[in-house]
């Protein structure tokens, strides 16, 4: 199997790991998983578990974008992928794999509050990415958000090319933004529901038509094509009256941890500890998932879990069950608050041990929002794709700054306090708010 070895066949080759794509790191090779709209059955749940053993340390990772990722892996890449393609987890085509970066609500199709089921236009997207050369030209990076207007959706995380559900007379449309997100982004038009593959094909397409090979994401571009100009060229009918420039996508709930109201039935929301799970985790999840859903579970972009069509009298035996794993299950636990990147473990960049230093700010925490805490172990704060409320900056071995976010200040917000032990910042973050502000 020669597979595994494929090039870059990009202009815009990306250092990204994939599922053909296996990155080195300071403790061994990672394997990125992309599911189709973070859905993964509970069969291939069991075969990432035993991939992450035979293959690997052992460690799986939950991404911020609703994929898996298998860290530490050994010599045998070819069986790793070989294993895992069984299992129905990617492409034959490395190209193809690549290039599939589209995020959905891990409650796409079941959310009381959506407008209308995004998944069968997410599966043209994903059939059309995967299929079409032209498109494998795309960066790694690129990404695309299709939002149903649901009220679990992940709102804050930029993509290249975002669309939410709007109605307009009566019908469904899909409002669009480049370079942005649904919570704040611009809306640059709309097009109706039934035109938003013709709408995704021709924004990729006018992407690879005006952009150099430097210019590997949508942002880059329109510092030299303004988003104007760029949605003129598209050639589709977009409307762009008041109704469609002047809205703004309703906030989320936020509430993604505990049982999860579904359009029928009831959902479940768990989290592994700073997004890291064991195969004993992910197999124990997969039963779950069998015996009280409906046999798959869903990624989310908070670096946790969805098990729908839950039975509603098995929530609380399941939540006991998943916690004596190690689950998350309540927003309530002081881990639940906190994000942190691989840190020095396993990333030659991380100036800190960015996992172990969490536990220790956790340990100091009571009544933060879940996920509101993040420590980054370089200023490339890979384990979030926004901005967090409070950011700890690694800046030596147990040693950090304490950001804030502002929306007057750009990067990580303003700077509160530095060079904190792991416990002072903790103490320091289980403070109100207004005293953080002083």
């Amino acid at each position: 199997m020669t597979h595994a070895q494929t090039p870059d066949v990009s202009p815009r080759p990306s250092a990204c790991p994939g599922l053909w794509r296996i990155v080195a790191a300071r403790d061994g090779g990672i394997c990125r998983i992309k599911l189709p709209g973070g859905l993964l059955l509970a069969g291939q749940a069991e075969a990432v578990a035993e991939a992450a053993e035979r293959f690997a340390g052992g460690v799986i990772e939950a991404t911020n974008r609703g994929n898996l990722q298998i860290r530490g892996i050994q010599a045998d890449h070819n069986g790793l992928v070989e294993h895992l393609l069984a299992a129905g987890l990617g492409p034959r085509e490395a190209a193809g794999d690549d290039v599939r970066n589209l995020m959905l609500s891990p409650l796409a199709g079941v959310d009381p509050e959506q407008l209308f089921d995004v998944r069968p236009l997410a599966t043209q997207v994903l059939a059309m990415l995967e299929s079409t050369p032209r498109l494998h030209q795309l960066s790694a990076k690129f990404a695309v958000q299709l939002d149903g207007g649901e009220g679990l959706a992940m709102l804050e995380h930029p993509h290249d090319l975002w669309l939410s559900a709007m109605q307009l007379d009566q019908q469904p449309w899909l409002a669009f933004g480049l370079a942005g997100c649904p919570a704040d982004g611009q809306v640059l038009g709309a097009v109706p529901l039934a035109q938003g593959l013709a709408l995704v094909r021709a924004v990729l397409e006018r992407f690879l038509d005006l952009a150099t090979p430097e210019q590997s994401r949508m942002r880059q571009l329109l510092e030299t094509c303004s988003p104007t100009a760029f949605v003129e060229g598209l050639g589709l009918d977009i409307r762009q009256d008041a109704d469609v420039l002047g809205w703004r996508r309703k906030p989320s709930a936020g509430d993604w941890l505990g049982p999860l109201a579904q359009q029928q039935g009831m959902a479940l929301g768990v989290a592994p500890p700073l997004g890291r799970l064991t195969p004993a985790m992910l197999r124990g999840l997969a039963r779950q998932a069998r015996e009280a859903g409906d046999g798959s579970l869903r990624l989310s972009p908070w670096q946790g879990l969805v098990l729908t069509h839950f039975n509603a009298e098995r929530i609380e035996q399941a939540q006991a069950e998943l916690t004596a794993l190690g689950m998350l299950c309540t927003p309530r636990e002081p881990l639940a608050q906190v994000t942190a990147c691989t840190g020095s473990s396993g990333c030659a960049k991380g100036q800190a041990d960015t996992k172990a230093d969490a536990a220790r700010v956790a340990a100091r925490l009571h009544a933060k929002a879940p996920g509101s805490v993040h420590l980054s172990g370089c200023p490339r704060s890979c384990a979030v794709a926004h901005v967090a409320p409070a950011t700890l900056l690694a800046r030596a071995p147990g040693r950090y700054d304490l950001y804030l976010r502002d929306v007057r200040t750009p990067g990580f917000g303003r700077l509160r306090a530095s060079d904190l032990t792991p416990e002072e910042a903790g103490a320091m973050l289980d403070l109100p708010t207004e005293h953080l502000d002083d």
